[in-house]
């Protein structure tokens, strides 16, 4: 029996389908998979995301499967051999922001209790039905924090899309089998 889907989930490779099925829009409270999504959302600035989920497993691997800590302590040594691994995105800026960004979510762990306390309060908890936006007042505000905060590629629409794979935002359509 065929699903109806977003159409963005339609017609596309089965990696997408499974991205769609599975986790978009899946409310995630876990700190290491909310960092991930941060990471992998910040690569994504100027790409399409079917380049960062056919690259995913070789950002899990490069990055230590996303510990925090690990990222935040990287050095270097460790920019150059990301800068030569060709699984992943090598843009120089993207990589130390990851890092960067690692560094300021330990804070935010830390001022916060967890990152998911900190990125659930500005919605209560609450998850913000929504359709088709690229940003919103929501995004806006957060963005302007985690940058007031000092994290870097963390604009308004990578906020929002990054709201949206993490299940703040739930944008599936209202024909969509997860709405």
């Amino acid at each position: 029996m065929n699903k109806n889907r977003c159409n963005w989930a339609t017609d596309v490779e089965e990696i997408y389908i499974k991205y769609h099925d599975e986790e978009w829009g899946v409310p995630t409270h876990d700190d290491r998979e909310l960092f991930e999504f941060l990471v992998l959302e910040s690569f994504q600035a100027g790409l399409s995301w079917i380049t960062i989920l056919k690259k995913r497993d070789n950002f899990k691997k490069a990055f230590d499967n996303f510990d925090v800590v690990k990222v935040a302590n990287y050095d270097e040594n460790k920019i150059n051999e990301l800068r030569e691994n060709t699984g992943i995105i090598r843009h120089k800026g993207k990589i130390t922001s990851a890092i960067n960004n690692a560094q300021i979510f330990i804070e935010i762990q830390k001022e916060f209790g967890s990152f998911d306390e900190y990125i659930w309060g500005f919605t209560d908890g609450e998850i913000i039905k929504a359709e088709y936006l690229t940003e919103s007042d929501l995004s806006k505000h957060i963005s302007k924090d985690l940058k007031k905060r000092g994290m870097k590629f963390v604009g308004p629409t990578i906020i929002y899309s990054y709201l949206e794979a993490v299940g703040i935002i739930d944008n599936h359509q209202k024909d969509c089998f997860k709405y």
